[in-house]
């Protein structure tokens, strides 16, 4: 199946490359190097070089209501997945107007917060919660743009991300994502069932603060069941700010706080007896002037506290160090190019 995506993939490369204004066919990658320890112990089977990411984007437009996207991870899959579970999203979009949209086909769970947001492969130290949820599920949207395009409602109907403990389940999530001078948000209501007619809730509320050369960004996020009615009794908080002093040159700290004081077996994603702060900070660096096309990164992040699941992705007193590199390629502009050369 694979083999058969790269035959695919390299026609439609080739065919399409006098049509680069009609769709965008773009590969990324990230490779780094990782060391990890746990309570000043190197973790052997887990450093090393890695290859982080490989995917594979295309998007484009129809004609002037219709448009696709399109994302597939191809990176080694586990024994039991299929290539589409593979597929981040695939889906097909209807503008009717400049406020209506409709989306179906496989999607990004509509649940708030910038961490949340980021593309994984931008992503190289997050909470527990991020790391737990499966936020690529089949379903539907519906938006609406208000006049002058600085808020949107989304309301969708899709797979429950839990609906591996039973058959079918459904999530109901209402987003908000607004943009209003220096402040940009992503706020959501998520109603999701983790058993079949059992329900967890989110209340996921994400900011972004823009300064110019500084960028902040604060994400809260509670979750109950249906017999819990205190707040901040399970709820994450993740908080970014971010540094350019030159157009090149990113520096950033990140922390991350997950707690679950319940006692509940609803939330999948942060157990109960968990209370774990992960911090952090980096550097990017982008050798082409002009684009982000390639970047170098370096972090560090530490993590202390107590993770209530035991097979969960962040332990207690971890230390890791990516150095790494990523790049993207244009491949419809390469097999132009390629095509013109042969000529």
């Amino acid at each position: 199946m694979r083999k058969i995506g790269f035959i695919l993939l390299s026609c439609l490369c080739f065919f399409t490359a006098e049509a680069q204004e009609l769709l965008k066919l773009q590969a990324e990658a990230r490779v780094d190097y990782q060391r990890e320890y746990i309570g000043g112990e190197a973790i052997r089977p887990h450093s090393g070089f890695r290859g982080k990411y490989l995917n594979i984007m295309l998007n484009g437009n129809l004609n002037e209501h219709f448009s696709y996207s399109y994302r597939q991870r191809l990176n080694k899959m586990h024994a039991d997945q299929s290539f589409f579970d593979a597929t981040d999203w695939v889906n097909l979009t209807y503008r009717p107007d400049d406020h209506w949209s409709f989306s179906a086909g496989k999607l990004v769970v509509g649940i708030g917060g910038y961490e949340y947001d980021r593309a994984p492969i931008d992503l190289y130290f997050t909470s527990e919660f991020w790391n737990n949820i499966p936020c690529y599920q089949l379903g539907v949207n519906i938006g609406y743009a208000f006049k002058g395009g600085k808020d949107q409602l989304v309301l969708q109907f899709c797979q429950s991300p839990f609906r591996a403990h039973g058959d079918d389940m459904y999530a109901y999530n209402l987003s908000w994502y607004g943009s209003h001078g220096k402040l940009s948000t992503i706020y959501s209501l998520n109603l999701m069932e983790y058993l079949p007619h059992k329900f967890i809730n989110y209340i996921a509320l994400g900011h972004r603060l823009d300064f110019g050369k500084v960028t902040l960004e604060a994400d809260l996020m509670n979750r109950a069941s249906s017999h819990q009615v205190f707040f901040f009794k399970d709820f994450s908080v993740m908080a970014e700010v971010a540094y350019q002093p030159l157009s090149w040159l990113n520096v950033f700290g990140k922390v991350t706080y997950d707690v679950n004081k319940t006692e509940s077996a609803a939330d999948y994603c942060v157990m109960p007896g968990t209370e774990l702060t992960y911090l952090g900070g980096g550097l990017e660096f982008y050798p082409l002037k002009g684009n982000r096309d390639v970047r170098i990164h370096a972090t560090y992040s530490h993590s202390f506290g107590t993770n209530g699941n035991p097979d969960g992705t962040l332990p207690g007193k971890q230390d890791m160090l990516y150095v790494g590199l990523k790049w993207r390629m244009d491949l419809l502009s390469l097999a132009h190019n390629w095509k013109r050369n042969k000529r």
